[in-house]
């Protein structure tokens, strides 16, 4: 806590020694050498005034003269003033707070992590996990939000993290929480870097996720315009900040054709996009590689990072990360091969056995459409 000499009325010292502010501001008489911010602390922080008994009568006021008339009460009402400024300041990213679950993973990094249900209204699009880190030469932001308005709810949670401001976004892959928050960031000054996958993904989708984003979070989609990257890439980027190495890597296809990590080796810390979902079963669709999927993921297990933050689900270990989606894609692999071998079709793939892996959310959602994709998929492999 700030230490704070104290004084009597008129500057007359009242003890040579040293005190908290709290216990300065408790002092009958006392003056600190910062009188209002002692005053202003105790009352943000811990919501106590000085007993009026300690804060003395007209002629011993710690400034050493009468107060003015109506002073206490003008001082009093820039105090207010200041709490509801600063609760308003406050505000958004409290309201946010249920729909994005900050979680600190090492220094100066966490995952922002968004529900693993579908998007609506509510999340504006941010059904996803997206990293932040701060260098003192700004923050790097791991995927800009699925809307305008859901870059905005993320910016008003990085606000509350950092007084830095985000100056490079990276696209993780062609989902559209991936990228079509892209435009609100390069408004605030920031360069969007991406792989060149991951472009020509995100351009031949564009129209389908904006017209899917339209029904499923309505009126909120307003101000969202398909924006691309600044800066791209074919297999991989290395950005130079603060200090901080970040080395971008496309491994190939996964979840997406474009899907990229994000490793720091400084923090120990890997983002690996949808290359990863934890604790909710991961999505085939039409846009993923049944057969690039797990060899994307190997590579990103091969940078032996400490701390993963997935594209899904919150920061996990390498270990968790594998076992929710490197077992699940090599197991429905396993399970397709077997029936095509049998001679069975794709109305059969549904019923393949998946249960190891019911205890992921979305299971119910999910594992049969995986199984028909993958059967579509391996099936010509």
């Amino acid at each position: 806590m700030k230490k704070a000499k104290v004084y009597g009325f008129a500057g007359k010292r009242l003890d040579t020694g040293e005190t908290t502010v709290r216990e300065a501001a408790r002092k009958p008489c006392a003056e600190v050498e910062d009188w209002k911010m002692a005053r202003q602390k105790l009352i943000a922080m811990e919501g106590i005034m000085p007993r009026r008994a300690d804060r003395g009568g007209p002629q011993d006021h710690p400034c050493g003269r009468r107060p003015r008339p109506g002073e206490a009460r003008t001082r009093a009402a820039r105090m207010i003033l200041r709490l509801a400024t600063a609760a308003m300041v406050a505000a958004p990213a409290l309201a946010h707070a249920d729909i994005l679950e900050v979680q600190p993973v090492t220094d100066d990094v966490w995952a922002i992590v968004g529900p693993t249900e579908q998007r609506s209204p509510e999340n504006l699009g941010n059904n996803a996990t997206f990293g932040l880190i701060e260098t003192g030469a700004g923050a790097v932001l791991m995927d800009p939000g699925g809307s305008w308005k859901g870059a905005e709810m993320l910016h008003a949670v990085i606000r509350g993290l950092t007084d830095q401001p985000v100056v490079h976004v990276i696209n993780t892959g062609g989902q559209d929480h991936r990228w079509l928050g892209n435009g609100y960031w390069q408004a605030q000054g920031a360069t969007v870097i991406a792989s060149e996958a991951a472009v020509a993904d995100q351009r031949a989708r564009a129209s389908m996720q904006m017209t899917a984003l339209a029904q499923l979070i309505g009126d909120a989609l307003e101000g969202t315009e398909p924006s691309f990257a600044d800066v791209t890439f074919t297999d991989a980027y290395t950005l130079e900040l603060g200090g901080l190495r970040f080395e971008i890597v496309h491994p190939g296809p996964a979840h997406t054709p474009g899907d990229s990590f994000v490793l720091v080796p400084a923090r120990d810390t890997v983002f690996t996009g949808d290359i990863v979902y934890v604790a909710r079963l991961l999505g085939v669709g039409a846009q993923s590689s049944i057969s690039g999927w797990p060899s994307a993921f190997e590579a990103v297990e091969a940078t032996g990072a400490a701390h993963v933050v997935p594209g899904h689900g919150p920061a996990t270990t390498m270990e968790k990360a594998r076992a929710d989606t490197y077992d699940y894609l090599m197991h429905l692999r396993a399970e397709i091969g077997a029936l095509i071998d049998e001679g069975g079709d794709i109305m059969e793939a549904p019923q393949v056995d998946q249960s190891d892996f019911a205890y992921l959310e979305q299971f119910e959602a999910l594992a049969g459409r995986n199984a028909q994709m993958a059967f579509q998929q391996m099936e010509w492999e």
